[in-house]
């Protein structure tokens, strides 16, 4: 069973979209259940979760709506305005459904203690109250406050259930992996923390990547939070920009190959199911 724990579906439009830029040409169409059934096709997917791909309550409404058009969709990853004083109501609206988890583009936050504010820290704790997962989407520079983040929440009665997208979106264009390596290694310490192994191929140069090149950072994923902690993901359809999703699929088996069966399985699909608490069929 394999389920790709993080893509992306859109409608273009360039204002809703502004981070897909003139250059992206293979990102500037339409991504939606068609697209998504095609490659699901290609890969040989039992499922998927489908991640916010802009900071709105409609898109998050519409990712729901797709997801009940298709059983491909296991969990939709949204966006909710964790500050607002009714984010209790906001999700009760929202509940029950296919909300699994919930991510904010903190990568895109100037202020370097945006997951330490009073307001965001109570409404993780709101979303930890859902039984819904978090989505840290941070770069590398940022883990030392996802870390904070962490420890400051550790005192909840039932722990938020924390994904790492991304692997922390190492600098692999520039080659710093010590200082990454390290951050991780911190985070990995905190037994409610995940980590995907997805998006490598754009921290690298997507249009001259090579396996060898991404290998030591897919490496240190793999032993930092072990088998029980990794989950694949495409990060489709951002991914064309240097790789097809089976290609990203296939290379992900290559390196983990040497790990037994059963682990294989919990990372190409069973720690989706844990971490984000799927339904299975």
């Amino acid at each position: 069973m394999i389920i790709d724990a993080h893509h992306h579906l859109w409608r273009f439009n360039a204002q809703d979209y502004a981070w897909i830029t003139p250059d992206d040409t293979p990102l500037r169409r339409n991504f939606v259940v068609d697209e998504l059934t095609a490659m699901a096709a290609e890969a040989g997917l039992a499922g998927t979760i489908v991640v916010q791909a802009r900071q709105s309550l409609d898109e998050t409404r519409w990712l729901l709506d797709l997801s009940r058009q298709t059983t491909l969709i296991r969990g939709v990853v949204g966006w909710v305005p964790l500050a607002d004083p009714e984010l209790p109501s906001i999700l009760a609206a929202l509940l029950p459904s296919r909300l699994v988890g919930v991510r904010h583009v903190v990568q895109g936050e100037a202020d370097p203690e945006f997951l330490l504010r009073p307001d965001i820290l109570r409404g993780l704790r709101t979303v930890s109250s859902c039984g819904l997962t978090y989505d840290l989407l941070v770069q590398a520079h940022q883990l030392p406050q996802a870390i904070r983040c962490v420890e400051r929440l550790k005192d909840a009665s039932a722990p938020l259930r924390f994904v790492l997208d991304h692997g922390g979106k190492p600098a692999i264009r520039a080659g710093h992996h010590a200082r990454w390596a390290a951050d991780l290694a911190r985070l990995a310490r905190h037994a409610n923390v995940a980590c995907k192994l997805s998006g490598l191929v754009t921290e690298a140069d997507p249009t001259r990547w090579s396996v060898a090149e991404i290998e030591p950072y897919a490496r240190t994923i793999l032993e930092t939070f072990g088998a029980q902690r990794v989950l694949f993901g495409s990060d489709w359809p951002v991914c064309l920009l240097g790789t097809s999703q089976r290609r990203w699929l296939d290379t992900v088996r290559t390196w983990i190959a040497h790990h037994s069966a059963a682990e294989q399985a919990a990372i190409l699909g069973g720690n989706a199911v844990t971490w984000y608490q799927l339904e299975t069929p």
